[in-house]
Formats: C-alpha cells, structure tokens, sequence
C-alpha cells in the first residue's frame, strides 16, 4: 500500500509565475499542462490546468482559479510547513521566500527546543518553518 499527501495550490491567474519562483528557491523540475492543451471550453488556453514541482524533497501542485473565482481570492489560512534538522537548507528557503514577503516571525530558538519562524512569501502563501536541534 502507498501513501502521501501533495498540496495542491490555487492561484489567481498566476501560477507558472508563482512555481517558477518557487522552482528558484527550492530547485526541482516543474510540468505545466494549459487549459488549451484541454481545449477546456471558457478556459483561457495559456492558463495553467495543472502545474507539478518535483524537489528532492517534496512535490507540490497547484493550477489557475477558475475564471470569476478570482474576486473571492483572499486565501484561507492554509500553511505549508517545513518540519526537519537541516538548518542551512531551511534558513536558506526562509531568507529567500521573506526576501520577496513578509516574515511574520523571524527565525529564532523557541522553549520547545526547536528555531521556529514563519513567512507569508509574495504570493500570498504562508509557510512555516520548524529547525529541530538547531542553535540560532
């Protein structure tokens, strides 16, 4: 039996923007399907159907809202989080996602032991950062 988990993103009109981005910070291969290779009808055809970033360590997907979703775009509080003792990829993925968005809590050393810190990057998304046995 396999199991996994893939969050799957939604973004307002702009994700191969945004998963080129992200392929920058975390490396990877993408795949970008468009609604034109669907030929999905009311779809504009250079919009992203589906869009796949492989890392090393993790894949996440995500495609375009749907035409008239985009009104409602706000998020919903979804975080993606880093859980790992790898201090240098992590702090590295921190500085370069709150290079271009808001670092809502630095990274420091917490009572639990762990250096924790949180950013919201440029599009929006909230990821979480959780360094264990790591010394700031």
């Amino acid at each position: 039996m396999s199991l996994a988990l893939y969050p799957y993103l939604n973004f307002p009109g702009n994700t191969r923007e945004a998963f080129t981005y992200y392929a920058g910070i975390f490396g990877g291969t993408i795949d970008f399907s468009t609604f034109g290779e669907i030929e999905a009808e009311g779809m504009p055809p250079d919009g992203t159907m589906h869009a796949e970033l492989k890392t090393d360590h993790f894949t996440i997907m995500a495609s375009d809202a749907m035409p008239g979703s985009e009104e409602q775009w706000g998020g919903t509080r979804i975080y993606l989080a880093f859980m790992g003792d790898d201090l240098e990829t992590l702090k590295g993925w921190f500085d370069l996602l709150g290079a271009d968005g808001v670092v809502g809590q630095p990274l420091h050393l917490e009572a639990w032991g762990d250096t924790y810190g949180d950013v919201k990057d440029k599009f929006g998304i909230e990821w979480l950062f959780n360094i264990s046995s790591a010394k700031e």
